[in-house]
């Protein structure tokens, strides 16, 4: 069977005030979680997240970012999806200790809560801080949705393996905005109920479109055009350069000469930069430099 390629499919259905995202990430989430070894637990949690950031983020009327992210006082001090309206996502965890292979949200997070923040690129950032009350990481966004969007939303949260690679799918099912009458209340609750049925194994495994006919053959459903997905990590050697101007010459001296070279790791995709003591004397050096010196004979 042919890879499912990664990709966002936003849906609606003809005769309902019902909207609908199906989501399913096979390369991405392999390249977000390989290289960090996590715990099955833990890539389970992670999965589940990029999915989850992956249907919000589907959901911005704007062009920006979404950040969903964990905290607590568990095993699992953090962990966090970054995505934005291109569908770029990247993201990371952070634990300690032994992690049991069943463990569960409350079991990794502890005590804690969940903080969704937007940051569109023209506008103010908004942030939600949402408590882990739910049983499950969908129970604990559905509620999201009740408090902020007042909307009613259901999610599905699938994760897997093929051939040892972590795998994860989703899917979101929403109440247009001002249905709220009962006959709308009802066919919120009769697309819940069709897509309740559906099995893991065939959000993760079977083409989209497939796996729409099966849920909903009897109705009529229009979807769009899908949405690629991928990692994108967004750190360069630039940026560290940046960082270093930012720290100050004394300080960074002073970490060379504990250290010989200076290292900076990237969190997301573990991409590692090295400065010796010339590579900080050229960067310094270079801030200092005329811009029309730097760049040679002037014509």
């Amino acid at each position: 069977m042919s890879q499912i390629p990664d990709q966002l499919h936003r849906f609606i259905f003809e005769n309902y005030e019902v909207r609908g995202e199906l989501v399913q990430l096979n390369q991405t989430t392999k390249d977000i979680l390989g290289g960090h070894h996590y715990p099955l637990a833990i890539q389970r949690l992670l999965s589940e997240l990029l999915v989850a950031t992956s249907l919000l983020t589907a959901t911005l009327k704007f062009e920006g970012s979404i950040t969903v992210q964990l905290q607590g006082d568990g095993p699992v001090r953090f962990a966090v999806i970054n995505g934005d309206h291109q569908q770029r996502l990247r993201g990371v965890a952070r634990y300690e200790g032994v992690i049991a292979e069943n463990a569960g949200l409350h079991e990794l997070i502890g005590k804690g809560h969940m903080m969704i923040t937007v940051i569109p690129d023209e506008g103010e950032r908004y942030q939600g801080i949402v408590a882990l009350d739910g049983d499950t990481l969908a129970a604990c966004l559905e509620g999201y949705f009740a408090q902020s969007e007042q909307l009613p939303t259901r999610i599905w949260l699938k994760t897997g393996l093929n051939e040892e690679q972590p795998k994860a799918a989703g899917m979101l099912i929403q109440a247009m905005p001002n249905s709220n009458s009962e006959q709308h209340a009802l066919d919120f609750e009769h697309i819940v109920t069709l897509t309740d049925t559906i099995k893991s194994e065939e959000l993760l495994d079977l083409p989209a479109e497939e796996v729409l006919y099966r849920l909903y053959h009897q109705e009529e459903v229009r979807l769009f055009d899908p949405q690629a997905v991928s990692f994108v990590c967004t750190c360069s050697r630039s940026r560290c350069e940046a960082a270093l101007l930012q720290l100050g010459k004394t300080e960074v001296d002073a970490l060379l000469e504990e250290h010989d070279e200076i290292r900076m790791d990237c969190d997301y995709c573990g991409t590692e930069y090295h400065f010796s003591a010339s590579d900080v004397e050229k960067i310094y050096n270079d801030q200092l430099t005329p811009p029309e010196t730097s760049q040679g004979v002037l014509h």
